[in-house]
């Protein structure tokens, strides 16, 4: 196994067990679910998942799992970090979705299905983690000819977040890799480069500065006051590539 991927199961592996470890109300704090962009995400995919069979695709510890199995008829996880598919596991009977969801230890850049096996690929940020033209082969290979991508990540051109993230990188929030292989617009050409069609809705370019508030009194007010500006702001073309965060639908696979 190559050493980048080694550091991503180590880093995981521990972020996993401090889950674990953290108390109940520390892990109920914040949740991407408050942001705009996973709202829209979720409203976007609700319809595409409806009764289908959905990967979802480096699924860490199912996080969005139970969302999924509310639409799916099936959601298969897969990832390499074993104490993350725990989490998932033991989250996916509490949750009253053991039946509708298998967690699978696989590399997402060699997924073990056969070609045409799912309806849907659900990407909520794994992306960074991977060496993204194999990753997409993949994606691609495994949909079925109607089949759909759907997902979001952070996007790498706004500059202060970039800052942010080489400050995350020194201090061991995120790995080197990672850090440095956020999706950016060369990545959104090889998503048209093997699809037909791709939507894209960017997010958080004045809403990014009210993230470091949402836990305060008013944070949450404070947030929606930013998207609501954004929602004028990136508008503008120019503006768009500054965004935090894109979400994407990708249908109409092109023939290998």
């Amino acid at each position: 196994m190559e050493d980048r991927k080694k550091a991503e199961i180590e880093y995981y592996d521990t972020q996993a067990k401090d889950f674990s470890e953290r108390s109940r109300e520390a892990r109920e704090g914040f949740s991407p679910s408050v942001l705009g962009s996973y709202q829209f995400l979720y409203k976007l995919a609700a319809s595409l998942c409806e009764g289908k069979k959905v990967l979802d695709y480096g699924c860490g510890n199912g996080v969005h799992t139970a969302f999924l199995a509310k639409h799916a008829a099936e959601v298969v996880g897969v990832d390499l970090s074993e104490n993350s598919l725990e989490i998932a596991r033991k989250n996916a009977q509490k949750e009253g979705i053991g039946e509708k969801t298998k967690f699978l230890a696989m590399d997402c850049e060699a997924l073990e299905f056969p070609s045409g096996s799912f309806d849907v690929v659900f990407d909520g940020g794994t992306f960074s983690s991977l060496d993204f033209p194999k990753a997409l082969g993949e994606i691609v290979r495994v949909l079925r000819p109607n089949g759909v991508l759907v997902g979001i990540e952070t996007f790498g051109h706004n500059p202060l977040a970039n800052v942010k993230r080489a400050y995350n990188k020194i201090t061991g929030k995120r790995t080197a890799w990672a850090a440095s292989h956020i999706m950016r617009q060369k990545e959104i050409a090889l998503l048209r480069d093997h699809f037909e069609q791709i939507e894209l809705h960017y997010f958080h370019l004045i809403s990014l500065f009210c993230f470091p508030f949402l836990g305060l009194p008013g944070g949450r007010f404070l947030l929606q006051l930013g998207q609501l500006i954004d929602r004028a702001f990136l508008r503008v073309p120019f503006l768009e590539k500054y965004a935090f965060k894109v979400v994407f639908m990708c249908h109409g696979k092109k023939a290998g």
